[in-house]
């Protein structure tokens, strides 16, 4: 699997985020399918996705910066 930040190869330590059917951007905590991209457990990785517009791309969808630092606080408190 690939970061969506850093674009390295890893097979561990990614999250993965997705876009649920009602349209929410969360942690994939189960393993559900659906439009999705995995990152590295880092704030860096998480911003260069960002600032690629990597996440919006995966999912298909505009994401909201409130959803963005929620994704960050989750990260941290991991």
């Amino acid at each position: 699997r690939m970061c969506g930040g850093c674009r390295e190869m890893k097979k561990a330590a990614l999250l993965r985020i997705v876009r649920n059917a009602e349209g929410a951007v969360s942690f994939d905590r189960v393993a559900s399918a659906g439009p999705g991209r995995n990152i590295c457990k880092s704030k860096e990785c998480l911003t260069k996705a960002v600032r690629q517009h990597q996440l919006e791309r995966a999912l298909e969808t505009k994401i909201d910066e409130a959803v963005f630092e929620r994704l960050a606080e989750e990260i941290d408190a991991d």
